[in-house]
C-alpha cells in the first residue's frame, strides 16, 4: 500500500506597501500601464535600487501588494508609479499649490496650509502627532472636490465614503498607513459615528491603538493602529469639542465659485497628480533619514491641543516667513 506523499504547504506571501530596515526604506510603486508593482529602496547612504520584487528584514521576507489586490485595482489606495527627480523643495511646493489652485476654490490662506499639509503627509511617520484637515459645507458646496484635489496628492491616499462601514476602515488604515480620506463623515447611524470618532480621536497621536472585540462565538481583542493624516468632509461640526480642536477647517460654499475651476475632472487631473506624487516619493526617500528640526514655538490665541498638532506642520516648513504667515 502506497502512502500519498504530503505536499509541503505554500507559505502565504507577507504583503507590505512600506518596509523599514535598520539602514533602508522600501516603498511600493504601482505602474498602471504595465500593471506591475514593485519596491524602490533608499538606504542611509543615499543609494537607490528600483523594481525590487521583495524586501528582507532579518528572516522575514515582504512583497509589494499585487496589482490584482482589490484596493489597488479599484483605486481605493493610490501609489506613485515611480520616484521622479526634482530640482528643489520649492519646485514641488509650487507644483502642489498650482494643482490645488487649478482644481479647487478655497481661500489663499487655506491653499497655503493645504500645500504644506500634502508635503507633511509624506513624512508624517517621523512625528508623534498629526493635524487633520476638514471642510464643512452643505450638499453641492464643493466638499468632495476638496477631498479629491488635496487628497490625491497625499501619501498613499485611502479614499472612503459615507457608505463605508467602520470595520474595513480600521483594517485598511492599520495595513496601509497612508492618508485617510473620509467623505460625508457625518454618518447617519450613531454607532457608525461613534466608531469613526474613535478613529479620529485616537489616530492623531502615535502609539494610541484602538482595541476592538472581533470574531464569531469566541471574541478576540485586536489592536488597530489608526495613526495617520486624515482629510474629512462633513456637513456639520462634531459634538465632541476635543475632536473639533484637532482640525484645520475650511468652510465651503460661502462665495461664488471661481469661473476657471473645472467642473469635471478629466484624465489630465489624474495624470498630473501622479507626476506630483512621483516627485513627492523621491522627496520622502531623500529626506527620510535626515534629522527633523522640531519647532516648539507656541501660537497665541489657539487651543493648546491645536497648538500641539500644528507643531509638525510648522516643523516641515523651512521658510521662516511662511511659518509666520501660517501662525
Amino acid at each position: 500500500m502506497y502512502m500519498k506523499k504530503e505536499q509541503p504547504k505554500k507559505e502565504k506571501p507577507n504583503y507590505k506597501s512600506t518596509v523599514f530596515t535598520e539602514d533602508a526604506i522600501y516603498e511600493m510603486i504601482y505602474d498602471r500601464t504595465t500593471n506591475t508593482t514593485s519596491y524602490i529602496k533608499m538606504d542611509t547612504r543615499g543609494q537607490m535600487e528600483f523594481f525590487l520584487e521583495e524586501a528582507t528584514v532579518g528572516k522575514e521576507k515582504y512583497k509589494p501588494y499585487p496589482p490584482t489586490y482589490n484596493l489597488i485595482d479599484k483605486n481605493v489606495i493610490l501609489f506613485p508609479s515611480m520616484a521622479f527627480p526634482y530640482e528643489n523643495e520649492e519646485e514641488i511646493l509650487t507644483e502642489i499649490r498650482a494643482f490645488i489652485h487649478k482644481y479647487l476654490d478655497i481661500t489663499e490662506t487655506y491653499e497655503q496650509i493645504a500645500t504644506y499639509y500634502v508635503l507633511f503627509t509624506w513624512m508624517y511617520d517621523k512625528f508623534n502627532e498629526v493635524p487633520y484637515l476638514r471642510t464643512i459645507g452643505d450638499f453641492g458646496s464643493g466638499k468632495s472636490r476638496f477631498l479629491q484635489a488635496i487628497g490625491i496628492l497625499c501619501y498613499k491616499p485611502i479614499f472612503t465614503g459615507g457608505a463605508t462601514t467602520p470595520s474595513p476602515i480600521f483594517r485598511i488604515v492599520n495595513e496601509a498607513k497612508g492618508t485617510l480620506i473620509i467623505d460625508e463623515a457625518d454618518f447617519k447611524h450613531s454607532d457608525m459615528t461613534s466608531e469613526i470618532v474613535k478613529i479620529l480621536n485616537t489616530g492623531y497621536q502615535k502609539g494610541m491603538s484602538v482595541l476592538r472585540s472581533e470574531g464569531k462565538g469566541v471574541f478576540e481583542v485586536k489592536a488597530y493602529d489608526v495613526f495617520c493624516p486624515k482629510i474629512v468632509a462633513t456637513r456639520e461640526t462634531f459634538s465632541d469639542k476635543a475632536l473639533e480642536s484637532r482640525f484645520l477647517v475650511e468652510e465651503m460654499g460661502v462665495g461664488k465659485l471661481r469661473a476657471d475651476v473645472p467642473r469635471t475632472l478629466k484624465e489630465g487631473f489624474y495624470r498630473d497628480a501622479e507626476l506630483i506624487r512621483n516627485k513627492l516619493l523621491m522627496w520622502r526617500m531623500k529626506n527620510y533619514f535626515e534629522p527633523v528640526e522640531y519647532r516648539e514655538e507656541l501660537i497665541e490665541g489657539i487651543h493648546p491641543r491645536l497648538n500641539q498638532i500644528v507643531i509638525p506642520l510648522l516643523s516641515i516648513i523651512k521658510n521662516k516667513e511662511i511659518r509666520e504667515r501660517l501662525k
